[in-house]
């Protein structure tokens, strides 16, 4: 079998990802009266009691969320021999990344009581993502900066949106803008990391 030929099943897997999270917000927000993008979170959209909660969270928050771990395993393998310890612990964080955003499915949002138990779950699965995320992108452009450039562009670029946006625009903005910033950052480190890997190495 060629040796690019699993590239062409995986290298898709993020873009694919980022279109169902985004559908799915898109979609279901416009089926929800009275929602509105600019100022509704997207946690509302699962939380418990609302319309198509579940089906929210499996599309919008699991199946994204999954096929992000796969994106971060698939980069983690692709990773040249001998890569430093930075590389490969930046790859696990996106791993974590990828399971914290899956998280926020199994742990919807409780709008009855936005200091309950259940909401602090969801909050706190929020935080784990995106400081992994943020984390993980950050540290794989420094430690991929000279061996593999196209990649820690990428992943520097998005993650300094993501950082500013996540904890540096709140005040700045309305916070469902800002939120929505975050998850563009990632959309698009989703849909372009392992494209972007390129011809870095062979599956080993």
């Amino acid at each position: 079998m060629p040796l690019h030929s699993p590239r062409r099943i995986e290298n898709p897997l993020g873009a694919i990802a980022a279109a169902i999270f985004i559908l799915a917000v898109v979609g279901f927000g416009a089926a929800l009266d009275g929602y509105v993008q600019a100022r509704h979170p997207v946690a509302l959209l699962g939380a418990g009691g609302m319309p198509h909660a579940l089906a929210f969270n499996v599309l919008g928050w699991a199946v994204p969320g999954l096929l992000a771990v796969a994106v971060a395993v698939y980069l983690l393998l692709r990773l040249p021999v001998g890569s430093h310890w930075v590389q490969r612990v930046a790859g696990q964080l996106l791993v974590l990344a990828g399971m914290a955003f899956t998280g926020m499915g199994l742990l919807p949002l409780d709008v009855a009581d936005l200091d309950g138990p259940a909401s602090q779950a969801h909050a706190s699965a929020w935080m784990v993502w995106a400081l992994a995320f943020i984390a993980g992108t950050l540290m794989l452009g420094i430690g991929s900066w000279k061996t593999l450039p196209p990649l820690a562009r990428l992943a520097l670029s998005c993650g300094l949106v993501a950082g500013v946006s996540a904890f540096a625009l709140q005040g700045l903005v309305p916070a469902p803008i800002a939120q929505r910033v975050t998850f563009l950052a990632w959309a698009i480190w989703l849909g372009l990391a392992l494209p972007m890997m390129g011809r870095s190495s062979p599956h080993r």
